[in-house]
């Protein structure tokens, strides 16, 4: 590679930092890269990792020793996740979104790259020290979720299926009570899908009593799989008394809806609890 100048340099470095996540980077790789000495590498991740932090875009740490190197962990600032996720919340309380049941219209927001790659980067925020290998989601629209996280935690992306198919060889499937129709439904995934003893971070759009979340943990038993948390983007308190899941992380709490009224009251989730809001 042609020797760059060390404004090219630095910018190259943040380039590599940031579409890799959560990746230990020898510090070699870089000198050996740019054909500059360790200290100069060393004095130019000081720059970038104060660049980093002031601006919000994530922590960068060192790992010493001869294996070490340098790791870049995405963070969103408290004052920057209120801001997105109150703006957010005054899309969501439009009464047009209401829809029988209880639930709101999102389809237009989970379809929104921009709007889902900051939701998966607060839920990469929550769980950045949980040691991750694979987000879950069951079809269809938590995909968009777990992607946007899966990129923030560099890390596979698995989606649980309502109804097997061909294509996934063997499956290993479960029948679990919907926490809000009381239905019982299924769901499976392919033996394949996932490895045994992962560790699973579990993402969904909206959350009643929590009886898909609850499904999926069941599911992962069969893998000998960890949860490692539960991330939704909105749940809903009307059906708390019921709810089949404890620990997760919620972005927004729908609190009230007046149907007579047209009014829906949403608030921000326990993610903010969590960090003093």
């Amino acid at each position: 590679m042609k020797k760059l100048r060390r404004s090219a340099r630095l910018v190259d470095m943040t380039q590599h930092l940031l579409a890799h996540p959560h990746t230990l980077t020898p510090l070699t790789l870089f000198a050996e890269q740019y054909g500059a000495a360790k200290s100069s590498i060393s004095e130019d991740l000081s720059i970038i990792k104060e660049a980093f932090e002031v601006q919000g875009v994530g922590l960068l740490k060192t790992v010493a020793g001869a294996a070490g190197g340098v790791k870049y962990i995405p963070q969103v600032k408290t004052e920057e996740a209120l801001h997105f996720m109150r703006e957010l919340i005054g899309q969501l309380a439009n009464p047009e979104r209401l829809l029988p049941g209880g639930y709101l219209y999102m389809s237009d927001i989970l379809g929104n790259p921009q709007t889902m790659a900051k939701i998966g980067k607060l839920f990469a925020t929550a769980y950045a020290d949980k040691n991750v290998d694979v987000v879950m989601t069951v079809e269809t629209k938590g995909v968009p979720l777990a992607y946007a996280t899966a990129m923030f935690l560099n890390v596979p992306v698995v989606i649980v299926r309502r109804d097997n198919k061909v294509t996934e060889g063997s499956v290993v499937s479960i029948n679990y009570v919907s926490g809000s129709s009381k239905r019982i439904q299924t769901m499976s995934l392919a033996r394949r899908g996932l490895a045994e003893q992962s560790r699973v971070l579990i993402v969904d759009d909206f959350m009643k009593a929590g009886g898909t979340l609850r499904g999926m943990i069941d599911l992962l038993q069969e893998f000998r799989a960890t949860v490692v948390g539960c991330g939704v983007l909105v749940e809903t308190t009307a059906d708390v008394s019921e709810r089949l899941v404890d620990e997760y992380v919620s972005l927004a709490k729908l609190q009230d809806v007046d149907f007579k009224g047209k009014q829906i009251e949403i608030e921000l989730g326990s993610f903010f609890e969590k960090r003093g809001e």
